[in-house]
């Protein structure tokens, strides 16, 4: 197994130079982020002056597709071509949520096909999207697991380049990259929450932390702790998915990478209940109308939810990564607009 280093990071930032959109960040008053704790259990520590707390949210839903795994994708097709190991035939994937757009995303910047495998069930919007970025969509059975099979096939028949959503080190030193614009960003930041699902947001991020210094909350939803499961087996293991978070964040297993990234200096696994997740997501369109996946709002909800979660020191500057907006707005303006 490939250990992800901060070598790699670097190595992908260098690479997808100018390719990706720098992350932007937007502070959040720590008034905004208690009110959204409905008055339960203790305050953050920004409710006594003494121990005041910064909150920057990284916006990185405002990534090309809509999500942090254009930064993955661009970095592992571009690596490739450098290379002269792009193959005539594409790249393939299975995936209907956001690694399938990214893929489809990357591959037209490629000027190559991207041929993207998902089950009949799959959204005919997420269909539409990946049509619209040029991608060969192919409807395979009815289960993600079906999808991957004639995926690997395909591979294994064409000579395509078989791409993954999250368990490859150029897909997560890609998404590392993330980290160091916020930091360049953030002068003297401490913290970064960050969501989890397969692991590879988490990787880069928690390597490229480790390097400067800063910690790493990895945070997951209460029934889909891939992460928290491996760490308390000490080995990837399957885990029951479900989630309101499950269609970005259900992978069954974490990646090996993720796993050894966890297991560091600088990193804590908190997990969040679905109820927590989904008022972290209104909050965030009730206070500055920001409208992000269940997935980014995990993250969130680390900070917000009460009496659990992840409670900062005195002074300490905070980033939170909101990952990804590929989601339908419509239960949120409904909430807002009714009363």
């Amino acid at each position: 197994m490939h250990q992800l280093t901060y070598g790699d990071i670097t190595a992908a930032a260098d690479r997808i130079a100018g390719r990706v959109r720098t992350v932007a960040l937007a502070p959040v008053e720590t008034d905004a982020i208690r009110a959204a704790r409905h008055g339960d259990g203790p305050g953050l520590p920004g409710d006594r002056p003494e121990e005041s707390c910064e909150v920057w949210l990284a916006l990185e839903f405002m990534q090309h597709t809509g999500s942090f795994k254009a930064r993955g994708a661009r970095n592992f097709l571009q690596a490739h071509h450098d290379a002269g190991t792009l193959p005539d035939a594409g790249v393939t994937i299975a995936s209907g949520g956001n690694a399938g757009l990214a893929c489809a995303w990357a591959a037209r910047q490629q000027g190559v096909t991207a041929t993207v495998f998902l089950p009949t069930t799959a959204p005919a919007v997420k269909v539409a999207k990946l049509r619209g970025y040029g991608a060969d969509v192919r409807l395979v059975g009815t289960e993600y697991a079906e999808a991957l099979a004639a995926c690997e096939d395909f591979a294994g028949t064409t000579g395509a380049l078989a791409s993954h959503a999250y368990d490859h080190p150029l897909i997560a030193a890609g998404a590392g990259t993330l980290l160091e614009e916020i930091r360049r960003q953030v002068p003297g930041l401490d913290t970064v929450v960050v969501s989890v699902g397969g692991g590879g947001l988490f990787a880069g991020v928690a390597t490229a932390a480790r390097h400067h210094g800063i910690r790493t909350v990895a945070v997951e939803p209460e029934n889909c702790r891939a992460l928290n499961a491996a760490l308390e087996a000490g080995r990837p293991v399957d885990v029951p998915v479900d989630s309101v978070a499950a269609d970005s964040l259900g992978a069954r297993r974490v990646s090996a990478m993720a796993l050894h990234a966890a297991r560091q200096d600088g990193v804590r696994s908190v997990l969040v209940p679905d109820a927590e997740i989904v008022r972290a997501r209104q909050a965030l369109w009730d206070d500055h109308k920001v409208a992000v996946e269940h997935a980014a709002a995990t993250a969130l909800a680390a900070l917000t939810s009460p009496g659990r979660g992840y409670r900062p020191g005195g002074g300490e500057r905070i980033a939170v990564v909101l990952c990804g907006s590929n989601t339908d707005p419509a239960d949120l303006v409904r909430r807002t607009s009714g009363g």
